[in-house]
């Protein structure tokens, strides 16, 4: 066996210290246990798991306000944002609205000369293309008659900065009405499809019509032609059985799609039944089966429901940071309910409350889009002959914190 010996007297001291050591440890030990003290037990400090993270901190709420931003308008109906400073407004009667850096430029981009504004319709929805960074086309629906007829028909043009390029259409025969003529506009952040809202045309029974056009959902390619997995063979159809939806948002993270609709207005049904939708596939909502707090396994049924009417717009999902207590919020838009509603609805389509907004109090509201600054942009629309007109309207405001004004 091989030995190891200490033959440096610094080996010897270093060992000698070592057996000191240990003998003082073993005579405390002994003592403490005599003397009935209680040991501490010493573990080292547990390493962090490189798994671990820290709970992500809930912001605090922040106080906003609206204050305005453009006035001036006539029956503003749709906005988007074009870049960071810019942004293009539809007006009922048929012009399209420059927005540049705040401020309401006087000549339209565009106005249309066979557009028909009578009552509820006109021109109605807008949005820019998936690639309009690249392209500069802009869609956006309207009204007008023809042979004694109301249709809506979906059109697509260039945006030139001052001007509009050439008029492309990309469905047409959309049957319309003075009331009842949709017409709300979207493309899918996920599918890049346009999806179209139409109203029933005050003729209830197309809805449930899969020929008709009228009361649905539609979902097209940007071009105008038929995706091959819309649920209906060849047909632009997506959902049915609606009776005048005009609010469409995707859901950030789950990409669900939300759909507001208006409810009956006493002479095709009881008043009130606004609801908000969960959209899927193929579905139908009902209308004029069922209403209100009707059911039927037959149709898909309304998350929420508002008796009395709120008459619902525009709607959008909030996924910004700028106003925290409102993120991943649905808000929807009140025209009869002269509000903001906010509703804070789960991954699984439930709405578990929605509250209106009392920072608002502006009169009836069209839409609601957030700005390319986190910001919420809101159309009044007073001017519509159903409003208490204020001064400056119609008006487009801009919900912001107080501190970010």
């Amino acid at each position: 066996m091989k030995r190891t010996y200490f033959t440096r007297p610094k080996d010897v001291w270093r060992l000698a210290v070592v057996l000191v050591a240990a003998s003082l440890l073993v005579v405390g030990v002994w003592w403490a246990r005599r003397e009935g003290l209680a040991l501490p037990l010493i573990s080292p400090s547990p390493m962090a798991s490189p798994l671990a993270s820290s709970p992500t901190p809930v912001p605090s709420p922040v106080a906003i306000a609206a204050t305005a931003w453009v006035q001036g308008l006539v029956v503003p109906w749709g906005l988007v944002f074009t870049s960071d400073t810019r942004a293009l407004v539809t007006e009922r009667a048929g012009r399209v609205r420059i927005i540049d850096e705040g401020k309401l430029q006087s000549a339209p981009l565009l106005t249309l000369s066979d557009v028909s504004s009578v009552s509820e319709e006109g021109l109605m929805g807008i949005a820019k293309d998936p690639a309009y960074a690249t392209n500069k086309l802009v869609y956006m629906c309207y009204a007008y008659k023809s042979g004694g007829a109301y249709r809506d028909k979906v059109v697509r043009f260039e945006d030139r900065g001052t001007s509009a390029g050439p008029f492309t259409t990309i469905i047409d025969g959309i049957p319309a009405a003075a009331n009842h003529a949709g017409c709300r506009l979207g493309f899918g952040p996920a599918d890049g499809k346009l999806y179209i809202t139409t109203g029933d045309a005050s003729q209830r029974a197309q809805a449930q019509v899969l020929s008709s056009l009228g009361g649905k959902i539609l979902r097209v390619n940007p071009d105008g032609s038929i995706p091959a997995d819309n649920p209906y063979t060849g047909s632009p159809v997506w959902t049915l059985g609606h009776r005048n939806p005009q609010g469409i948002a995707w859901q950030p993270g789950t990409g669900n799609l939300y759909a507001s609709e208006h409810g009956p207005s006493g002479w095709d049904g009881s008043p009130g039944g606004d609801e908000v939708n969960l959209i899927t596939r193929g579905a139908n909502y009902g209308w004029p089966v069922v209403s209100h707090d009707k059911t039927d396994p037959k149709y898909a049924s309304p998350l929420r429901v508002y008796t009395p009417a709120i008459a619902p717009g525009g709607i959008t999902f909030y996924d910004a940071d700028l106003i925290p207590q409102l993120k991943g919020h649905l808000l929807v838009t009140g025209l009869a309910g002269t509000g903001l509603y906010d509703l804070v609805v789960g991954t699984n389509g439930s709405v578990t409350s929605s509250t209106k907004m009392p920072e608002l109090n502006v009169g009836r509201l069209r839409d609601v889009v957030t700005g390319p600054d986190g910001a919420l942009y809101i159309l009044t629309s007073n001017r519509d002959g159903r409003g208490t007109v204020r001064a400056g309207d119609d008006t487009i405001y801009r919900l912001v914190p107080l501190t970010g004004r």
